[in-house]
């Protein structure tokens, strides 16, 4: 067996090592590849940074191709009453013939007005339906855009507001419509950026412009839960390994890694290559990543992958110059 004091002395050889590896992985994190985040928080920011900036789709919206409100777990509530008896600061008053809420006590944030009575209340889909279609939905299955109409497995997706304020709103993203409470425009933009990261969906130049600028300064501090991107795809959390975006050597986040066989990209075959099957191995979310869910970025183009029994092709479509999964 091995003396105390020699036990001890390799001990403290170990914890200087650890030491000193942690010193040189932060010296040379914008090009030493991934690292483990370890903070309990996402940096809004940096989560900004991940979001793809793509020119947007303006064509095409129909606000019924993104079915609401549905009572999905089948408890006889839809979307809109879950909401409202989730966001209700006390227990909400039920309609017991049916459910339907009649009183409860709301706090809209964007307007910091306290409410009691429902039929003030709308529920904001916080990256409007018809902004998530310009963004990437439009390439989406309609269980796809149901799913999102309806989002009630992260409460940023949906929230009870002044409907007034709400309808003030409409379809607008950031970069010309914040909430008239300047107090909440950093809890709101750490909302933003986390749907629009979970969804896979995209900004166009003015909105990234906007959010970076006021994540970058004004609400530098802000920060958001670990997210969960849907499809299947693994969580972004403090214990995700995430490449370090090159130049910013103190950059926690920057990537989600995917871990699921959800989407199998089937070899294509050329005369030179051939694209390799993507089962077993993880890939990393980001501009032309494979992922396993339809509509979000891709590479090479021409791949081809089954979704839920479907067939999807990396590939553009005539108004978007971008690689997504898309059906044939």
């Amino acid at each position: 067996m091995r003396p105390k004091s020699s036990r001890h002395n390799v001990a403290l050889v170990f914890g200087a090592v650890g030491i000193a590896v942690s010193v040189v992985v932060a010296q040379t994190a914008a090009s030493s590849g991934p690292q483990i985040v370890r903070s309990a928080s996402l940096s809004a920011y940096d989560l900004a940074l991940t979001i793809p900036v793509v020119a947007e789709v303006k064509s095409g919206y129909k606000r019924e191709y993104f079915k609401h409100w549905v009572d999905e777990d089948s408890d006889g509530c839809d979307t809109r009453e879950e909401v409202l008896i989730r966001d209700s600061s006390s227990k909400a008053q039920v309609d017991a013939y049916g459910c339907k809420v009649i009183a409860g006590d709301w706090s809209s944030p964007y307007d910091a007005r306290k409410l009691t009575d429902p039929s003030d209340i709308d529920i904001d889909h916080v990256v409007a339906l018809k902004e998530a279609w310009d963004s990437g939905a439009h390439v989406w299955s309609a269980s796809m855009r149901q799913r999102f109409a309806n989002d009630l497995t992260d409460p940023r997706s949906l929230m009870a507001v002044t409907d007034s304020v709400n309808r003030s709103k409409g379809d607008r993203d950031p970069s010309n419509w914040l909430p008239p409470n300047r107090g909440y425009w950093c809890d709101y933009l750490g909302r933003w950026v986390a749907v629009k990261a979970r969804w896979g969906l995209s900004m166009d130049q003015s909105e990234a412009g906007r959010v970076r600028k006021l994540l970058q300064n004004e609400c530098a501090r802000t920060t958001v839960a670990p997210i969960v991107p849907v499809g299947g795809l693994a969580s972004v959390s403090p214990t995700t390994t995430v490449p370090i975006r090159a130049g910013r050597p103190t950059t926690t986040v920057a990537r989600a890694v995917v871990a699921t066989t959800a989407l199998v990209v089937a070899p294509v075959s050329t005369p030179a290559t051939s694209v390799p099957v993507a089962t077993a191995q993880p890939s990393v979310v980001d501009n032309g990543a494979v992922v396993s869910r339809p509509g979000a970025f891709c590479a090479p183009g021409g791949a081809r992958g089954t979704y839920n029994g479907r067939s999807y092709t990396c590939t553009t479509s005539p108004t978007e110059s971008r690689n997504r999964w898309r059906q044939p």
